[in-house]
């Protein structure tokens, strides 16, 4: 059974698959690839939180406090 991606990048989940999936209007899904390389949908369960990106797990504060003015002359070189 094919299905069209639209330029989002969206795709329809035939109406069959939704069915055995159990997958209601704004279910939460996961893809998983395998090792074989296959790409597997499964209903997300509940309450599981994504995995953070890698640009999340970078993210941190800042523990300095610093002016504008401070902040600009350190990457001006000044």
């Amino acid at each position: 059974m094919a299905t069209n991606v639209t330029s989002k990048g969206q795709v329809t989940v035939p109406k069959s698959v939704r069915d055995y999936l159990g997958l209601k209007p704004g279910a939460a899904v996961t893809f998983e690839r395998l090792a074989s390389g296959e790409v597997v949908l499964r209903p997300a369960k509940r309450g599981a939180k994504p995995r953070p990106t890698a640009f999340a797990r970078l993210r941190g504060r800042a523990s300095v406090r610093m002016k504008t003015e401070e902040i600009l002359a350190l990457t001006r070189g000044a």
